[in-house]
């Protein structure tokens, strides 16, 4: 990425890059160097690794690919003004083409051109100990082997090369893992952006639980829960307040209904079978009764376990939502669901709450999202995702919120004021 020596040399591959930048941009720059490189105590000559790596908040395998990266594996591991320059030309003023090879070098830990299936674990390892927090990131704590399982099973991998040690990731297979898991590209087209709060690619929603729920009992994870923001804008990744939980209020179709009732905007379902499988649906428009499909093209499916996958809406039609209740025709059933064709739902869980299907759809292109196409429920919870406007107000789901859900989130003040929200759902 450049042979920047700190010696006043000027590369073409830094001059290039220079002219992506305005002056003010590159004085920006240039001030972030210095105070990196006073931090390295180089007399301001260069940043070293763990500096740079502290900055970004970026550690372990995937912050030391990024820093070899950006220096040229150097030997002497000393990043020059030169080399900051041309990194953030690529991050931020760089083409798609380019940002995507750059990323897909980045999971390519060893430097052989073949990805394996051992690096790319290491990197989502870096990637959730980032997002999440290192105590939530260690195995058989907060964050379960399970949960890391499932991102990998996401990934696909290009049969054995020959004079390899097994099957690699292809580029293609990492456009593919990024479509279906689209918070790992989130996150990495952000490595060159000093961390803020909220920011894109390591944004994990709020998940408020009512004091009469048990927390055990929530399926419905802090890893989970960043899967599903990589999908969405930022404002729809602030806070997930749970409105049922099968648990508390029991399987139940009508209670369900009565629970969600004063939501107006988007709701998380979220549905773990009696086989251990977990999935849903985003749904953007409200649960309300209907005798046909319905909602928008922002609706999606999920998996969560034991693989965690997005399936975005394919524009072949717009069966995306479906709720239907007191019908008594076959052609009508009752119950919720996403997708494909009456009958032959991507999701459905029939009104009875005791059973439901699930079958490939092209409303999605998603596959059955359960081992079988019929499945029964074990637990099934729906959140409301609340939503903060400009102003600091909850607007679209959250405004529904005021004197209802909210009201019965009193005892976890704390929470909301971290928002903004406990003042404007007493109005």
């Amino acid at each position: 990425m450049g042979n920047g020596s700190g010696k006043g040399s000027l590369s073409p591959e830094f001059l290039s890059s220079s002219k992506r930048f305005s002056e003010a941009e590159l004085q920006d720059i240039k001030k972030l160097f210095i105070s990196l490189a006073y931090q390295s105590r180089s007399h301001g000559e260069f940043v070293i690794a763990s500096v740079f790596q502290t900055h970004y908040g970026i550690h372990g395998a995937l912050g030391g690919r990024l820093f070899d990266l950006v220096t040229q594996s150097r030997e002497e591991k000393h990043l020059y003004y030169e080399d900051l320059v041309i990194a953030k030309a690529l991050y931020e003023k760089g083409s798609p083409e380019e940002m995507d090879e750059f990323m897909y070098q980045l999971m390519d830990l060893t430097g052989n051109a073949h990805i394996q299936r051992a690096e790319i674990e290491a990197v989502l390892l870096s990637i959730l100990e980032t997002v999440l927090s290192p105590k939530d990131a260690v195995p058989d704590a907060s964050l379960p082997e399970e949960s890391l399982q499932a991102f990998l099973n996401a990934a696909s991998f290009t049969d054995e090369v020959e004079g390899d040690d097994g099957p690699f990731m292809s580029s293609q297979n990492f456009q593919k893992w990024c479509t279906l898991v689209p918070s790992i590209k989130r996150f990495l087209a952000t490595l060159l952006k000093s961390p803020a709060p909220g920011m894109v690619g390591r944004q994990v929603p709020s998940l408020v639980v009512p004091p009469d729920t048990n927390p055990k009992v929530v399926v419905l994870r802090r890893e989970h829960a960043w899967h599903l923001a990589g999908a969405l804008q930022q404002h729809e990744a602030v806070m997930w307040v749970l409105t049922y939980h099968s648990s508390t209020h029991g399987l139940s179709f009508n209670t369900f209904l009565g629970n969600v009732a004063g939501v107006k905007g988007s709701t998380v379902l979220v549905v773990r079978d009696k086989a251990g499988y977990v999935y849903g649906g985003y749904a953007t428009q409200a649960w309300e009764r209907h005798s046909d499909f319905y909602g928008d093209m922002k609706s999606f499916l999920f998996t969560l376990h034991p693989t965690a996958s997005i399936f975005r809406p394919t524009g072949a039609n717009n069966n995306l939502q479906w709720c239907a209740s007191n019908y008594t025709s076959e052609s009508i059933p009752n119950g919720v669901g996403f997708g494909g064709q009456v009958h032959h739902f991507g999701l459905l869980i029939s009104s009875s709450f005791e059973h439901g299907h699930t079958r490939h759809s092209v409303t999605f292109n998603n596959p059955a999202l359960s081992e079988t196409a019929v499945f029964e429920p074990d637990v099934i919870e729906c959140w409301a995702v609340v939503v903060k406007g400009d102003n600091d107000q909850a607007t679209d789901g959250s405004s529904a919120l005021k004197g209802t859900v909210l009201e019965r989130f009193k005892e976890d003040r704390n929470m909301l004021n971290m928002v903004g929200l406990a003042a404007s759902s007493d109005s």
